[in-house]
């Protein structure tokens, strides 16, 4: 009995300390964004661990300490976390410092762009096919209301381009130039039902880029647009990794700002962000 007893015992043990550190911590993080307005708390999603820990690493480090929000777009966004911002020149043109790297994207359907989200800016498609995000430049949606019609439009269009791009991108590859012959003769003669099938036979292989890109809204999605508003023509691109629970006023009042050349705020509006425990 001694011997199962303390074979019980040695297992129940095994088994907490496999627990303690396999478990994720679901506590969210929360950081604090200081401005001349006032103050703008964002939870960080443990659903986007990249964009967090790298927010939360660059933060402790005092990387944002000093920058500015230096791209204003009233009804769509305002954005900061270029370190050549810290101490420029009023005349300086912003926006391409960086730490020296850029993140993955993680992409997750149920993070919209409503307003108050954060999200990591990026270069285009055509320089980042990739979606990666910039290793600390990031945005505070703003944007503006959308009625279920404009947006389902706006879903049509994306998802029309999104697919568009992933047949552009299957066909520019080296490896897949006898599909481009066989699209070049299709188009030659007209042969519309050979663009069908030809259609048909790359879709499987390009599945994964159409899934990534594909917009489709929850009816809490669209009543969220509807009522809070945002920036949609943006999900399915942009890494959103958090969102605004404390400070949306603070956020109208940046945007709100007098606005010099290159859609940089004519006062300079800089920041500092702490991590809460």
């Amino acid at each position: 009995m001694r011997k199962n007893a303390f074979s019980l015992s040695f297992l129940v043990l095994i088994c907490l300390v496999f627990t303690s550190f396999s478990t994720p911590d679901e506590q969210d993080k929360m950081v604090l964004i200081s401005t001349p307005m006032g103050d703008i708390k964002v939870r960080l999603y443990n659903e986007t661990p990249l964009h967090r820990d790298n927010f939360l690493k660059l933060t402790k480090e005092g990387f944002y300490d000093g920058t500015l929000f230096h791209r204003v777009i009233p009804q769509f966004m305002v954005q900061g976390g270029d370190p050549d911002s810290k101490g420029a020149a009023p005349n300086a043109i912003l926006g391409n410092g960086g730490p020296g790297y850029t993140l993955p994207a993680e992409l997750n359907s149920r993070f919209i762009h409503k307003k108050g989200a954060l999200a990591a800016a990026r270069l285009s498609d055509q320089q980042n096919p990739e979606k990666r995000s910039s290793g600390s430049q990031f945005y505070i949606v703003q944007g503006r209301t959308y009625t279920p019609d404009i947006l389902q439009r706006m879903v049509q269009n994306r998802n029309l381009q999104n697919r568009q791009m992933a047949f552009r991108k299957f066909l520019s590859k080296p490896e897949n130039a006898n599909y481009v012959e066989r699209l070049n003769r299709c188009q030659a003669n007209n042969d519309q039902q050979g663009m069908v099938t030809l259609e048909k036979e790359i879709e499987p292989m390009i599945e994964p880029d159409l899934a990534a890109g594909k917009v489709n809204y929850t009816q809490e999605q669209i009543d969220l647009y509807g009522t809070l508003g945002g920036t949609p023509h943006l999900d399915g691109a942009y890494t959103v990794f958090g969102e605004v629970v404390e400070g949306l006023e603070v956020l109208d009042q940046l945007a709100a700002v007098t606005i010099g050349s290159n859609d940089r705020p004519a006062e300079d509006q800089a920041m500092t962000v702490k991590v809460l425990d």
